[in-house]
């Protein structure tokens, strides 16, 4: 049977509706992709450090992790997916709440890879713009199949977003995949702020010309 877990603890399963904390940001990652690809292992790998070898369909997983990134704590809110097509309608869902993907295939399983363009395709679509942070984890690297690399870098390309191998059995960047995605976030983030100030600032800028030259006109 499909699991479908919500429980809560500072490091371990927490309700999708979790509050933000006041005084950390806090980052909502949301890990997309086929059935069997690894999704859990990577998650269970980075919150817990633990592997587990058997199979088990997700419905719905939520963990959240305090980690350091860049000298400064931050929230996870991690939603492990399910990766089978009847749950669709809830994986839409997640990615509407979602502020940044994971977008993991099996290196072992092409088709996988291909299901990430869709994947890829649907976010866009759902968000209704291209500044989605979004990063491509090829899972499995201690059994990859050879070329599936290169098919994984061209797909990485073509979709303008960076890629990771990663292996949850032995841990090899479980915890850069997360650490990169919310830098992404916040850079993000921190681009829309400045483009804003920016904007104001120009505003400011243009009405105190035209105040003086309606002030210079009356003058004359």
């Amino acid at each position: 049977m499909p699991r479908n877990h919500k429980r809560s603890s500072s490091s371990g399963h927490v309700n999708a509706t979790t509050k933000k904390t006041k005084d950390k940001p806090t980052y909502k990652i949301i890990v997309l992709g086929s059935g069997g690809v690894g999704k859990s292992a990577i998650t269970i790998q980075f919150v817990k450090s633990f592997f587990f070898s058997d199979y088990d369909p997700t419905i719905e997983d939520s963990y959240v992790k305090q980690c350091l990134i860049d000298n400064q704590i931050a929230q996870l809110e991690i939603l492990d997916s399910a990766g089978q097509e009847e749950f669709k309608p809830m994986r839409d869902q997640y990615v509407r709440v979602g502020e940044g993907f994971l977008l993991v295939f099996s290196l072992t399983d092409r088709r996988s890879l291909e299901e990430c363009y869709k994947l890829h395709r649907d976010i866009l679509r759902i968000k209704d713009t291209d500044n989605v942070p979004m990063l491509l984890v090829g899972n499995k690297l201690d059994i990859r199949q050879s070329g599936m690399d290169v098919h994984a870098r061209a797909a990485a390309a073509s979709m303008h977003i960076p890629y990771f191998e990663t292996s949850a059995r032995t841990r090899h960047n479980i915890d850069e995949n997360n650490r990169m995605e919310v830098r992404r976030r916040s850079q993000r983030v921190a681009k829309v702020i400045t483009e804003t100030i920016s904007k104001k600032v120009q505003a400011k800028k243009k009405l105190k010309q035209n105040l003086l030259q309606l002030k210079n006109k009356n003058l004359l």
